[in-house]
């Protein structure tokens, strides 16, 4: 997974660099705007069941009820296609009002109502959670390359072609399309190889009452991990609804540099789930899931160093070869964020330990309270002190979410 994630990280960058230098700030501001605006509203609206999975398919498989399994795959399918095409519809009713606040040009909003079926990108978790489950962390990992080459092909199409704008939201939306696509088909063929006819036609049987509290994890953990990242979605709508999209498109091209540093804790986390969620139910919680957690964080922090230094190093000749002089505002926030990027990499694996051991809603309560303090100040930040006041509010709320999720993750392990 972390190979798939890097390839896929470094295949992000090139296309950064295409699509940056052939937008400009304010154009690429706009691509940045229209699709954080979908990924935003995504975030809140729909209903991952990923985590459901794994903890009660992991209870599932070891009991060989594999009957129970294909019952909770098909009611998990469902939730999260339910809440997929509530979050298609939510995005298209919102984007007239809400284009018009972050400067999206009449061709844009026209755009923007069928750029509302980029949510099916994030619409996958189902088979995630199914693959992770029987350890096909090798598929995860390919599947993470497939976004990166479909928007790689469609901005150099676009660049060569000259079709501006449009081109490269076009591309953007077929990325994410053959993302949600690809997953699902992997997760469907692996399911159907390992449980046959019966995951077309299981047993009847009742998912609430064979997977005891079933619906009150599932509320508690999407609350969890659209708190968790609701912040990172929310920014780039925060400072285009105040500066406009050209500096949203310079704090874009900041925010990328460092999203390299905080995958490989996102993905060490999710990964981490499954191990964590087989730990507990098999009785082995306590001192090696500790043990087991601190070795992810240590893997997460060695795996981001090699970038922490580049950037720390060289911010301003790092955002020129990027995106280009026009971007090169940039590096002072970079800095900024690269340090609330280290901080944050304790939270997703504390997240995926206390969700393991039943408390998402710890998890949760964490997250809403880093949220709560300083989301709200960002306008006010950024008022005061220009983009650099994003980078202040990124530091002050990974700061306490990261010491709130270690400090509940270590206690409740105490007791397991």
């Amino acid at each position: 997974m972390l190979g798939g994630k890097a390839g896929a990280g470094l295949i992000s960058l090139v296309y950064l660099v295409i699509a940056a230098r052939a937008l400009g700030p304010h154009d690429y501001g706009i691509l940045v705007l229209v699709h954080a605006y979908v990924t935003a509203i995504c975030g809140i609206v729909e209903f991952p069941a990923w985590q459901a999975i794994v903890r009660y398919g992991a209870e599932a498989r070891q009991e060989g009820a594999s009957h129970r399994l294909a019952r909770l795959l098909r009611f998990g399918a469902k939730v999260e296609l339910a809440g997929g095409v509530a979050a298609i519809i939510a995005a298209m009713l919102l984007a007239p009002w809400v284009g018009p606040h972050l400067g999206w040009p009449p061709e844009t909003m026209a755009f923007a109502i069928p750029y509302s079926f980029a949510v099916l990108g994030s619409v996958r978790s189902t088979p995630a959670g199914y693959l992770q489950l029987i350890d096909r962390f090798d598929l995860i990992g390919l599947h993470n390359m497939v976004q990166p080459l479909v928007r790689l092909c469609g901005a150099s199409l676009a660049l060569l072609f000259g079709w501006g704008l449009k081109g490269f939201l076009a591309a953007w939306l077929l990325a994410a399309i053959a993302e949600f696509a690809v997953l699902w088909g992997m997760g469907l063929i692996c399911a159907y190889t390992r449980l046959g006819a019966v995951l077309i036609r299981p047993q009847a049987g009742n998912v609430a009452s064979e997977n005891a509290g079933i619906w009150r994890f599932l509320v508690a953990s999407n609350a969890d991990v659209t708190l968790a990242e609701l912040a990172g979605r929310l920014a780039p709508l925060i400072v285009g609804w105040v500066m406009g999209p050209a500096v949203a498109g310079l704090f874009a091209v900041a925010q990328r540099a460092t999203v390299i540093i905080s995958q490989p804790a996102q993905i060490l986390g999710n990964t981490a789930y499954a191990e964590l969620a087989g730990m507990v139910a098999s009785g082995q919680g306590g001192a090696p899931l500790r043990r087991t957690l601190v070795r992810v964080i240590l893997i997460a922090i060695a795996a981001a160093l090699p970038v922490v230094i580049l950037a720390a190093l060289f911010p301003t000749m790092m955002v020129t070869l990027l995106a280009g002089s026009a971007f090169q505002a940039a590096g002072a926030v970079m800095v900024v964020l690269i340090i609330a990027r280290v901080i944050a990499l304790v939270g997703p694996p504390c997240s995926s330990a206390l969700s393991a051991m039943g408390y998402p809603a710890l998890s949760m309560s964490a997250n809403l309270f880093a949220s709560l303090i300083f989301l709200p100040a960002l306008p006010w930040l950024l008022g005061s002190f220009g983009l650099m006041g994003a980078g202040i509010q990124a530091v002050g709320q990974a700061l306490i979410a990261s010491l709130l999720l270690g400090g509940l993750a270590w206690h409740r392990s105490l007791s397991q």
